[in-house]
């Protein structure tokens, strides 16, 4: 399993925002590059970073921040927040993203997933973050009507290959993984499964690796000192 350290970028600083309340942010660091090459030397080979204000506002915000981080690490990168639209999906591509994650227009946009997914295959993951099962959209700030596993049975029927799944719930919470709901998850199509939210500790993690997903996203628990990165990824990674 490949853990991947969480950068979450609000108005250009690291912070951690609690269950996705815009309202609730922790800042953890003013240099997101710095945190990035941090991260790096602990031995992490993948980065997910979120633009928060590029998925509030509904298009790419913290570009020119992804682009340091892109420059200063040789980490994979994978980016979500904001990507609403095929010219903001190629304009984080070409900083040398490895992976762009499509969120809200997974719901009200079908069509330009197909698409993306026709232009770029694997590049694009789709990141399904549901609250009570159900998922949200527009920076989580609405739920929509549509259950995540109905809808990850439906995109992978499209030629989505890998699900990024956030229990909101859990997230910035420490209160443990959602095993249950990645079950479903699993259950609901044969794409290749990220777990995000809740992780607290490295039992999570081993947890995490048993259940079979390909990748689990750590953020609060780094920052907080209660999952010691470098440890985790000898222990479960290496």
């Amino acid at each position: 399993m490949i853990i991947l350290p969480a950068i979450d970028i609000k108005d250009g600083q690291c912070v951690r925002l609690f269950q996705g309340d815009y309202e609730q942010v922790t800042t953890f660091d003013t240099d997101p590059v710095a945190v990035a090459r941090r991260w790096q030397q602990a031995g992490a080979s993948w980065l997910h970073v979120v633009d928060l204000d590029g998925a509030k506002a509904g298009y790419p915000v913290n570009t020119s921040v992804i682009g340091q981080i892109r420059e200063a690490t040789h980490m994979h990168v994978e980016v979500g927040g904001g990507m609403r639209k095929l010219e903001h999906i190629e304009q984080v591509l070409q900083q040398g993203v490895d992976r762009v994650i499509l969120g809200t227009v997974a719901i009200t946009n079908r069509e330009l997933v197909k698409q993306a997914i026709e232009r770029w295959g694997e590049r694009i993951a789709v990141g399904l973050d549901a609250r009570d099962g159900m998922v949200a959209i527009g920076g989580w700030l609405e739920t929509s009507n549509q259950r995540a596993e109905k809808l990850a049975q439906e995109l992978a029927d499209l030629g989505v290959q890998r699900f990024i799944y956030t229990d909101i719930a859990r997230d910035g919470a420490l209160s443990g993984p959602n095993l249950r709901a990645l079950a479903e998850m699993q259950k609901a199509s044969h794409a290749a499964l990220i777990a995000s939210g809740g992780v607290s500790s490295l039992a999570d993690l081993h947890a995490l690796a048993l259940s079979g997903v390909e990748g689990a996203i750590v953020g609060k628990a780094i920052y907080t000192g209660d999952v010691d990165l470098a440890r985790a990824i000898k222990e479960i990674e290496q």
